[in-house]
């Protein structure tokens, strides 16, 4: 089973957090963690963020330990840059890029465990045939002023819907 976590729009270039990605690829989530807090990088602490929600999705959704755990993929993207300007000499402006990174990281299980369903994912409820009948018009409008007494349909309180919209439809200037 696969478990994913993605951090998007993170400040940092790419490049930069590569650097970190390389150290941590195919080891155990556990092991990768400890690594990541001894790395003296930005992007560690961005990616241990990420992993940690990984690990957690596993543990909270699939009912997995997190010792089973391993990095089966993870991977960084560039995301949006932001292009800012700065006052340079003889009046010229220098472009300064803000880079920044989509994170994913792919969760797998060293030792496959039995299959249990999810909390999310939930029990398709059965559906009735007798929902599926296709009522007519009049039973609608029967059932809808049903539950009114006959004093009040006698007074005048419940207007009959059937008649009144069918005589706006097919009210003619002929007559």
């Amino acid at each position: 089973m696969e478990i994913k976590a993605k951090g998007k729009y993170l400040k940092i270039s790419p490049k930069k957090a590569r650097l970190v990605i390389d150290l941590i690829r195919n080891k155990d989530a556990s092991e990768a963690l400890d690594y990541l807090k001894f790395i003296p990088k930005k992007a560690s602490h961005l990616i241990a963020k990420v992993l940690k929600s990984a690990i957690s999705n596993a543990e909270h959704n699939f009912n997995l330990k997190k010792e089973n755990l391993f990095i089966k993929e993870i991977f960084i993207n560039q995301g949006p840059v932001l292009k800012r300007w700065r006052a340079r000499a003889f009046g010229r402006a220098a472009e300064i890029r803000k880079k920044s990174s989509h994170l994913e990281i792919i969760l797998k299980e060293k030792v496959p465990s039995p299959k249990i369903k999810s909390i999310k994912q939930k029990q398709e409820k059965p559906v009735l045939e007798e929902n599926l009948e296709i009522k007519s018009k009049e039973e609608i409008h029967d059932q809808e002023i049903s539950h009114f007494s006959e004093k009040e349909k006698k007074q005048g309180k419940i207007k009959n819907k059937k008649t009144g919209a069918l005589k706006k439809i097919f009210r003619r200037k002929s007559i």
